[in-house]
């Protein structure tokens, strides 16, 4: 690609910021998650891999449960406007249906935080990471998970509906939880096994459908108004997946492989296109299968076997724009430690996403993944996603130059093309 001096400009109220989640960035979590870090089978495995343990378990993380102002103070810097971050449900329910108050007021406290720098919040409800109680209950393969969660939903929304208009049920849970967790085996409980990878998705796509009807009578909405693409009554809810853009040859589309895995990646959004008055995409790398002529920026350095494909993102939004909903673009992100990337990387998505507005996908903001770099997942420490570099041994942060570029994206509302 080639665009020498162009201006792109943003929709009007065009929204910007960046994402995190609970267990990756606030430290000294207790759930499902932490159990199989520090777990004799997972150290072993680690051991045997010859990596270090100590750079897989959480641990304090980016202490962000401390330190959220300050983090939200660079976040307010750098021209942000909109910040996605989750709440975690082993700190809200950690004895099932006991729910502890002073861990609800301070995600009250948060909240404010963000919106006293003119952020405004987006709640993520489960990222991920599970109460004790419930992992022991068979986690999201039991019947009744669906109810377990919205129970949850409902103390969540009760205490911060005051505070929150956007709201999003899910994160990846059909696209990469159940896959990594039930299907392929690297995330715990590390099954292999196709029949429970369809039962968990099952039931995260009934979850979300109680949840919405949950969050709407809360709000004073009726549930039956389906399709509700203005996302008014001031609440709206969505539901996030990660979507990878596939490519192959000839052969593989007549055999419609790549339409089976396009299916796969949206099908929780058309099961559930009633009850969501949104979409969040989760974007990052392409795929390229047997024959594929489609040409890429290679690999990303620190996330193997991801590379790096801006116009994948086009593709997706082109795809989603069926769906006839308003689009958040609600990850986007590179690992890249020595911020020689980033910049480029982000400026050429935000191109194709400027792209796909024109072509008539109703994106309505872009967050970028991650503010802060963070504990990510079964990789640990090593992926440096953040637009802030943190010191794990000291915490301090410090704001890479890359991000004060993407800050005067935010600011501007508005793209200086020169790749």
């Amino acid at each position: 690609m080639r665009i020498m001096n162009e201006i792109l400009k943003f929709p009007e109220d065009f929204k910007w910021g960046s994402a995190t989640s609970a267990h990756q960035v606030e430290g000294n979590n207790h759930n499902d998650w932490t159990e199989w870090e520090k777990s004799s089978e997972r150290i072993a495995q680690l051991k045997k891999e010859g990596k270090d343990p100590s750079d897989f378990i959480s641990g304090k993380a980016c202490d962000s449960y401390n330190r959220y102002e300050e983090d939200f103070d660079i976040a307010q810097k750098l021209n942000q406007n909109i910040h996605r971050f989750s709440i975690e449900w082993s700190r809200i329910e950690p004895e099932e249906g006991k729910f502890d108050e002073g861990e609800m007021e301070r995600y009250k406290r948060l909240i404010d935080a963000l919106r006293e720098r003119g952020i405004e919040p987006m709640v993520t409800l489960w990222h991920f990471t599970n109460p004790i109680w419930f992992a022991e209950k068979g986690g999201w393969l039991n019947r009744k998970a669906p109810g377990y969660f919205t129970r949850y939903t409902k103390y969540v929304v009760d205490n911060l509906k005051d505070r929150v208009g956007l709201w999003i049920t899910f994160n990846e849970a059909t696209t990469v939880y159940a896959s990594l967790s039930y299907l392929k085996g690297e995330w715990p409980l590390q099954h292999k096994n196709i029949f429970e990878f369809f039962r968990v998705r099952k039931n995260f796509i009934k979850a979300h459908t109680l949840a919405y009807r949950e969050i709407k009578k809360i709000y004073g909405v009726s549930p039956t108004l389906k399709n509700d693409s203005s996302m008014s009554h001031n609440v709206a809810v969505g539901l996030v997946e990660n979507n990878v853009y596939f490519s192959s040859g000839n052969l593989l589309k007549v055999l419609g492989v790549v339409k089976i895995l396009n299916w796969l990646q949206t099908c929780a959004w058309s099961k559930t296109l009633s009850y969501s008055d949104f979409l969040g995409l989760n974007y990052y790398t392409d795929y390229k299968m047997f024959g594929s002529k489609e040409s890429d920026d290679g690999p990303a350095p620190e996330m193997p076997p991801w590379r790096i494909y801006p116009k994948g993102i086009y593709h997706r939004l082109m795809e989603l724009k069926r769906f006839k909903k308003p689009i958040y673009i609600t990850e986007n992100g590179i690992a890249d430690r020595t911020d020689q990337l980033r910049e480029k990387f982000i400026k050429e998505h935000l191109y194709w996403v400027w792209k796909a507005i024109q072509d008539g996908a109703d994106v309505r903001g872009y967050m970028y993944w991650s503010l802060l770099d963070n504990f990510e997942w079964a990789k640990g420490f090593k992926p440096r996603f953040g637009l802030i570099e943190v010191d794990y041994a000291t915490l301090e942060r410090k704001i890479r130059p890359s991000a004060y570029e993407y800050g005067k994206i935010c600011k501007t509302n508005q793209l200086k093309i020169d790749l």
